[in-house]
C-alpha cells in the first residue's frame, strides 16, 4: 500500500474558455496541467492518476515523462463527478489520496504538503476540504477507509454530495490560502490572473 496518492481531474471540456484548453495554457513558460501534476508527483509515493477525457492526446503529451498515469473518462461532457469516480477507481490504494483540479494555477508543492501535514495533524478518518468561510476550495484529502463510502451511492458518487450530507465525516480546514481557492475557468479569470501576476513581478 501507499502512503499519498493524488487524482488529477483534467477532462473537462472548458466551454467557459471558449476555444481554448485551459489545461494547456502556460503559466512561467509551463503548460498549467504539467505543473499541477509535477507538484503532485514530488509528494506522492504513488504515480498520479491523471483523468482525461477532452483533448486527451494533448493532455498526455504535455504530461510526458512525469510520473502519472491515465484514465480516460468517456462520459467527461457529463461534467466531473463522473471523473472522480473514474479516478478513485482506478487510483492506487493509498492511505491518503488527493483530489486535484488541474486548473489552480498557484497550488505548488508547498500548498500541497501544508494541507496534507493538517490533515495528517487531526481526525484522519475525516476527509479534509480547504475552506474560507462558506467558499470551498480544493484539493480534498481522502482517506482510504472513506473511499468506498464514495462510491456507494450509484445515483450521485463521489465528492460533492457524500461531504455535503455527512458533515460528521469532514474536516473544514479555513485558511485563506490562494492557492486552494485559485482557479481560471473563463478568459476573464485568466485575464486578471495574469494582470495581478504583472503587478507582482
Amino acid at each position: 500500500m501507499y502512503d499519498t496518492a493524488a487524482i488529477v481531474l483534467a477532462a473537462g471540456l472548458s466551454r467557459r474558455m471558449g476555444d481554448v484548453n485551459k489545461l494547456l495554457i502556460e503559466i512561467n513558460g509551463t503548460p498549467m496541467i504539467r505543473a499541477t501534476v509535477s507538484a503532485c508527483a514530488a509528494l506522492c509515493d504513488a504515480p498520479v492518476t491523471v483523468v482525461t477525457g477532452h483533448q486527451a492526446d494533448d493532455i498526455e503529451q504535455a504530461l510526458a515523462g512525469l510520473n502519472a498515469r491515465f484514465v480516460h473518462n468517456p462520459d467527461f461532457a457529463t461534467g466531473q463527478a463522473g471523473s472522480v469516480v473514474a479516478g478513485l477507481n482506478a487510483v492506487p490504494e493509498a492511505r491518503t489520496t488527493l483530489v486535484v483540479l488541474g486548473d489552480q494555477p498557484l497550488l505548488d508543492r508547498s500548498a500541497l504538503e501544508r494541507l496534507l501535514e493538517l490533515h495528517r495533524a487531526g481526525d484522519q478518518t475525516r476527509i479534509t476540504i480547504p475552506v474560507n468561510g462558506a467558499e470551498r476550495g480544493n484539493p480534498l484529502v481522502i482517506p482510504l477507509v472513506l473511499k468506498p463510502a464514495l462510491l456507494a451511492d450509484k445515483t450521485n458518487p463521489g465528492c460533492r454530495k457524500f461531504t455535503r450530507d455527512n458533515p460528521d465525516k469532514v474536516h473544514r480546514l479555513e485558511t485563506q490560502d490562494p492557492g486552494y481557492f485559485t482557479d481560471l475557468d473563463t478568459l476573464e479569470d485568466l485575464k486578471l490572473f495574469q494582470a495581478g501576476r504583472a503587478r507582482h513581478t
